[in-house]
C-alpha cells in the first residue's frame, strides 16, 4: 500500500501512525497552572533527545475531534515547569485512568490514586510511585499547526532526577527487568519491556562488522537464515578460516548430518542447526556449522 496523509481523515491516519510507530515511551507529565491547580496526564509522543544539555521532548497534540488543547499545554505556558514521571508496569492501569479528560481544576493525582511528592527545584509535584521522575524547566514550546491533530513540542531541560534505588544494577545503569517499563502501541495495546520481551543485540561500536555483502554466497542466499540471522553472522571483524573450525564437539553433534550424501539436504540441515544456535546467541558456534556447509 502507498498511504498519503491527505487521502485519509485525520483520525484515521492518526490511528495508523500509532499502530506503526511504536512502542512509544510514556511521559507522565505533572504540571500546575498559574492558580496552583495540579494536572497529571500521560503522553506517548515522547522521548529523550539530548544528554548534554539533558533535554526531553513530549507533545500534547490538539484534539482531533474539536481542535481543543490539553490542560498540560495550557499549564506549561502559564508556569513553564514540568515533572516527567516514567511509567512502569505496576502503575500502568492508574496511569491510563489519569488520561481521562476530567474538567480543568480536577486533580488527576487524586482521581488515579497517586501520591503527590514535593519536587526539589520546581513547583509541580512528582509522582511518588514512579521509578524515575525528571524535574524540568520548559525551555521552548513549538507549535506544529493550528488544526486538530497538530502537535506541540514541549522542550524540557532536566534540572534533576529522582530514581528508586532498587531499579539499578551498578552505578547509574538501570536493570530493565527491575524498572519493568511499559510503552504504548496502537489502539488499546501496551507493551511490557521486561522478561521474555527483552533480547540483546551487540552494538557494532568497538569493531567493524564485515557486513552482509561479504558473507559467502551460499550463506547469503540461504532459504533458512533470515535477515536477522545474517546480521548476526556479519557482525564479526573477519571471516573465520575454514581450517580453524574442526571442533570435535561440533563435529560430533552433527555427525549424522555430515554423513548425508545429498548435498542440498545436508546444507539445509546444517543451516537449520546454525539457525538454532543463532537463536541462542551462539554466533561462533553457528559459524563453525555453516563453514562445514561450504
Amino acid at each position: 500500500m502507498i498511504i498519503k496523509p491527505e487521502d485519509y481523515p485525520v483520525n484515521e491516519f492518526h490511528s495508523f501512525l500509532l499502530g506503526a510507530v511504536g512502542p512509544r515511551p510514556i511521559a507522565f507529565a505533572s504540571t500546575i497552572d498559574k492558580n496552583g491547580n495540579v494536572n497529571l496526564s500521560p503522553f506517548s509522543f515522547f522521548n529523550v533527545f539530548s544528554s548534554n544539555p539533558p533535554v526531553l521532548i513530549f507533545s500534547p497534540a490538539r484534539r482531533v475531534r474539536d481542535n481543543t488543547t490539553k490542560h498540560t499545554l495550557e499549564n506549561v505556558k502559564e508556569v513553564p515547569e514540568v515533572v516527567i514521571n516514567i511509567v512502569n508496569y505496576s502503575m500502568v492501569q492508574q496511569t491510563s485512568l489519569a488520561s481521562t479528560e476530567y474538567d480543568k481544576g480536577v486533580n488527576e493525582f487524586i482521581k488515579a490514586g497517586f501520591t503527590e511528592a514535593p519536587s526539589t527545584s520546581i513547583k509541580p509535584p512528582r509522582v511518588k510511585e514512579a521509578p524515575v521522575s525528571f524535574e524540568c524547566d520548559v525551555i521552548q514550546v513549538i507549535e506544529l499547526g493550528q488544526s486538530g491533530g497538530a502537535g506541540n513540542l514541549i522542550l524540557c531541560k532536566i534540572k534533576l532526577a529522582h530514581a528508586k534505588e532498587e531499579i539499578f544494577d551498578t552505578g547509574l545503569k538501570i536493570d530493565p527487568n527491575k524498572i519493568d517499563l511499559v510503552a504504548r502501541m496502537g489502539a488499546d495495546y501496551y507493551c511490557r519491556a521486561s522478561g521474555k520481551a527483552l533480547f540483546e543485540v551487540p552494538k557494532p561500536l568497538q569493531t567493524k562488522g564485515i557486513g552482509i555483502d561479504r558473507l559467502p554466497e551460499k550463506i547469503k542466499s540461504s532459504t533458512v537464515l533470515t535477515g536477522n540471522d545474517l546480521g548476526m553472522l556479519a557482525n564479526i571483524e573477519q571471516l573465520p578460516e575454514k581450517d580453524t573450525i574442526q571442533d570435535s564437539s561440533v563435529l560430533s553433534s552433527i555427525k549424522d548430518i555430515l554423513s548425508i550424501t545429498d548435498q542440498n539436504k545436508r546444507e539445509l540441515l546444517l543451516h537449520m542447526e546454525a539457525k538454532s544456535l543463532l537463536a541462542q546467541n551462539k554466533v561462533t558456534e553457528a559459524w563453525k556449522i555453516l563453514l562445514l556447509s561450504l
